[in-house]
């Protein structure tokens, strides 16, 4: 019997009998159930612990940022309390060159301002002496490092000025303070004066 003889119908053994066929090539097989109990512990608990480990890391970035904001708030109110100017920094007396400009930036006029802001800096006056007007403060608002008055016109023999406007003064250094007034002339048109005030005498 050839080779191929015997792999179809199978070698006998030297008693006769029959052996069993056997592959040429062993078969290698792929287990379809879940690896043991023990393996699928240690794997479950691998999991859990990257789970863990992922949790409390974004926990402690989340605190972490949360505390960083809390800082950088207090530090901004830090500054903002620390630039407030008390009020006496604006009372006395002031004067200053203004200039003002119309709605799209176009020079208008330059004139002269003097103001006066009582004790307390909650009222004052103004005369503005390049148009022989004057008139009332009284304080709208204040800032940490401004304050807003209301000008109430008193006097405008020549008819050259506005009846209200609003005065926005802040400290500049040692310098004086800083002015702008607004005002809407009687055609409608918004009106800003920017310029310096320096101190002429305290009140």
């Amino acid at each position: 019997m050839d080779a191929a003889a015997e792999l179809e119908s199978g070698a006998e053994d030297r008693g006769g009998a029959a052996a069993p066929a056997t592959s040429a090539v062993p078969v290698q097989q792929l287990s379809l159930w879940p690896p043991p109990r023990s393996v699928q512990g240690s794997a479950r608990r691998r999991r859990q612990l990257t789970g863990l480990l992922v949790g409390t890391a974004a926990v402690l970035l989340i605190a972490g940022g949360t505390a960083a904001a809390w800082v950088l708030i207090g530090d901004d109110t830090e500054k903002a309390s620390d630039t407030t100017v008390p009020a006496e920094a604006f009372v006395g007396s002031w004067a200053g060159e203004m200039t003002q400009v119309d709605t799209d930036g176009g020079h208008v006029a330059d004139w002269h301002a003097e103001v006066r802001i009582e004790e307390g800096a909650e009222q004052g006056s103004t005369a503005w002496t390049t148009f022989t007007c004057s008139g009332t403060l009284r304080l709208t608002a204040a800032d940490n490092d401004r304050r807003v008055y209301t000008y109430t016109e008193t006097a405008d023999p020549e008819e050259r000025c506005v009846d209200e406007a609003e005065l926005i003064v802040w400290p500049d250094g040692d310098t004086g303070l800083k002015a702008e007034w607004s005002s809407v002339t009687r055609e409608g048109t918004r009106m800003t004066s920017t310029g310096l005030f320096v101190d002429t005498g305290r009140a």
